[in-house]
């Protein structure tokens, strides 16, 4: 093999393995909110778990990625570990896929010659085409769908090419005898299974060491008997990135990782054993001489391919009625119990950040808990005023500071989020999230300065006139009710709920304005003292601050759903210019929340 061989052989690998991961990156990108929904239905059935991780690796191309995901899942508290393994054996099976499809560049030799129509199977008839389209997509497409789709084509398509390549490198070794000698080395299943491990967890890809090993099957000299320990190996080398990946994880993490590993060793150990076992017997007993065939038969593309998928299939029929069993082998690898943790600030785990549309989907079931702390903190502080209770008061403090720990956990991860490749979609949701978690960080601000304000009153032993507590009730049912509305908007994205926030808000502005002015009057009559007046002033502006925070998170919601961007001042300018739903509600509002005439 000279030097101009060696050259495009790692040319062609280079080719293949950027080929992978451009199409696995742009895969998992397209599955997007699909892929989000899949992982979203996680349950503790072990088969549903099984065609959960056979179904997302099939997609994304990449039983590493799956898994990682998977430990991250474990290490949030958003998975079991007997979910996990359900999911982990489905992720081995899956990514058999891409080793069907590496091997379609074995169709050639006489079958090709003596039928046309098998030629048009080959992947340099269609590849052209595919990589023809793939670049129009991304050169005109105006949508992102459609680049993600162009992007998936063209990995495609170099993945292809560079095995391509690779074949035709390696293929004049079929004669050379210093070759044939070092590939009968791996026979030996020990050295065989070291180096498809040693291999793998090289290019951290299980897919992308079976296509390295099927080009070198085109060569014709790699036996069944060669080949398999090989095989075995890159089964437990592609353990090695989710162990990489657990190190930073919490122990249950750490399990998860480990019960992979052990799913693939274990399967290795028992497909060894049965293969040498079964041979032995029937050659003793004179049926068939499984070694002697195993040595003989020189194998393909498509075997490479079928033994890798028969091997998982085995494993998984062998070993998924012991995952109980499993699962206590991971706990005893991985000793101790977790220092129990916050469990939302838990699931913005950074190896979710690989996957945005699974990581957005964290980042907003933890607003959505921001939102129920900060609103319900409001809503404490408000009945203070009715019924001072100092534990209540330790209770809002506390939640308050949760809500700035979630504050700063979400924007440290949406920051980092934000630099990951996504699609326009996603980007959009991220700079959504990261606007509205300020605004619901000082929603609780406010509730904290109310329940300052009922304490000042309860310590000076004072209290409103009976006009001033039914005004002020009137424009705290106000602001209790936007805080709801803006709740469930948050939570389900409602943009019809969110429509109703606007126009709620202008009340509450003049109700404001109306309770002031009232104050006034009854300070010119003596009715009110000066200092009840600072503290009036004071609630005031927090309750009519916390539906501006209402107002500007549903502005938020609207604007960047329907014009995919955020400009706040020219939607509020728009909205208050009125309409006639706008004009119906502040109507319907006006009149629930009325005030009596001073």
């Amino acid at each position: 093999m000279g030097i101009f061989e060696i050259l495009s052989l790692l040319c062609g690998l280079a080719l293949f393995l950027y080929g992978m991961d451009v199409m696995g990156n742009a895969l998992k990108k397209s599955a997007g909110r699909k892929l989000k929904t899949i992982l979203g239905n996680l349950t503790s059935n072990q088969f549903k778990g099984f065609l959960l991780g056979l179904g997302v690796t099939a997609v994304i191309q990449s039983s590493s990625a799956t898994t990682v995901m998977v430990v991250g899942f474990v290490n949030s508290g958003t998975m079991t570990l007997t979910q996990a393994i359900g999911v982990i054996m489905g992720a081995n099976v899956g990514t058999a896929v891409t080793a069907w499809l590496t091997a379609m560049n074995g169709i050639g030799g006489g079958a090709a010659e003596a039928t046309e129509l098998l030629k048009w199977l080959k992947p340099d008839a269609w590849m052209p085409v595919l990589a023809l389209i793939g670049i129009c997509l991304i050169m005109f497409a105006k949508r992102s769908r459609f680049k993600d789709l162009g992007t998936i084509l063209m990995g495609f398509a170099v993945l292809m090419v560079g095995m391509a390549s690779m074949s035709d490198a390696v293929s004049g070794l079929k004669e050379n005898e210093a070759f044939c000698n070092i590939l009968t080395l791996f026979s030996n299943p020990i050295l065989g299974i070291l180096a498809g491990t040693a291999l793998t967890a090289i290019v951290q890809s299980s897919s992308a060491s079976v296509g390295i090993l099927q080009a070198l099957s085109s060569t014709g000299a790699i036996s069944y008997a060669a080949a398999m320990p090989i095989i075995m190996g890159q089964n437990i080398g592609t353990c090695v990135t989710a162990v990489i990946s657990s190190i930073s994880a919490n122990k249950n993490g750490k399990r998860a990782a480990f019960a992979h590993l052990y799913f693939n060793i274990i399967g290795v150990g028992l497909w060894m054993g049965l293969y040498y076992l079964v041979g032995w017997i029937l050659n003793v007993v004179g049926t068939f001489d499984v070694f002697s065939f195993a040595n003989g038969t020189m194998i393909d593309m498509w075997g490479i391919a079928g033994v890798h998928t028969v091997f998982k299939i085995f494993s998984v029929a062998l070993i998924s009625p012991f995952t109980k069993l499993l699962e206590k082998l991971a706990v005893a690898s991985v000793k101790g119990t977790d220092k129990k943790g916050d469990e939302f600030t838990d699931m913005l785990d950074e190896r979710l950040l690989d996957t945005p549309s699974v990581a957005i989907e964290r980042c907003k079931i933890v607003t959505n808990k921001m939102a129920e702390l900060a609103i319900d903190s409001l809503v404490k502080s408000s009945k203070l005023l009715d019924n001072f209770d100092p534990k209540i008061v330790e209770e809002i403090d506390a939640e308050e500071d949760k809500v700035d720990i979630y504050e700063d956990a979400l924007g440290s991860y949406l920051v980092h989020l934000s630099a990951r490749d996504m699609t326009e979609a996603e980007s959009i949701e991220v700079t959504k999230l990261l606007h509205m978690i300020g605004d619901l960080e000082r929603i609780s601000d406010h509730a904290v300065n109310v329940a300052e304000s009922a304490e000042e009153i309860k310590d000076k032993n004072i209290s409103f006139s009976d006009d001033a507590n039914a005004e002020l009730l009137t424009l705290r049912n106000a602001v209790e009710e936007i805080c709801d509305i803006t709740k469930d908007a948050l939570a389900h994205e409602d943009m019809a709920k969110a429509a109703k926030i606007e126009p709620l808000e202008q009340v509450v502005d003049d109700l404001k304005s109306t309770i002031k002015l009232h104050h006034t009057i009854r300070l010119s009559k003596s009715l009110c003292s000066i200092e009840l007046g600072f503290i009036l002033s004071d609630l005031l502006t927090n309750f009519e601050r916390v539906s501006d925070h209402c107002s500007n998170i549903a502005g938020c919601l609207i604007e960047m759903s329907s014009h995919e961007s955020l400009d706040l001042h020219s939607y509020l300018a728009k909205v208050k210019k009125g309409g006639k739903e706008y004009d119906k509600l502040y109507k319907q509002y006006s009149e629930k929340y009325s005030l009596p005439e001073a």
